[in-house]
């Protein structure tokens, strides 16, 4: 079975799916700041500032809304549309973030999707392609057995 294939089991995404988006963001955004927080350059800073962005992990039905202003992430409540809209399933995002997977390899084999504002998609996709590994080890030592083993 292909690494694309490992799904959460719908009845964990229909649990998920249930809690409520705020807190979720807030943590999101929360770990956006501590990952990232030196590590944008102006120039990224300036393009993100006042976009709306969601991330959403499909298979588990939840979503993270934030948006960049005055130099930070900021959770934002989900009524609004965002500006770009990235998802894919939960092991799809954790191979990213270890950067065990590509997220042009992604798209195109359409595992990963953006809506919405794809010059600012670019400029997320090529800033996070630009940092440095040290940011995302911790994400390295995950056990890969922590969604690996979930299959649908």
């Amino acid at each position: 079975m292909s690494q694309g294939r490992f799904l959460l089991p719908a009845p964990v995404g229909k649990l998920l799916s249930c809690l409520p988006v705020y807190p979720g963001s807030l943590l999101f955004s929360t770990g956006l700041n501590l990952a990232l927080r030196d590590t944008l350059p102006a120039d990224v800073q300036q393009a993100l500032q006042g976009k709306r962005l969601r991330i959403r992990v499909s298979d588990a039905g939840v979503s993270f809304d934030f948006s960049f202003d005055g130099g930070r992430f900021r959770a934002c409540q989900g009524d609004a549309t965002p500006d770009l809209t990235i998802s894919a399933s939960a092991h799809d995002f954790l191979l990213l973030a270890r950067r065990e997977e590509d997220p042009d390899t992604l798209f195109f084999s359409r595992r990963l999707s953006m809506e919405g504002d794809t010059e600012l998609g670019l400029l997320v996709k090529n800033t996070l392609d630009a940092i440095e590994l040290p940011t995302f080890e911790l994400l390295k030592q995950l056990p890969a057995r922590v969604l690996g083993r979930v299959r649908s």
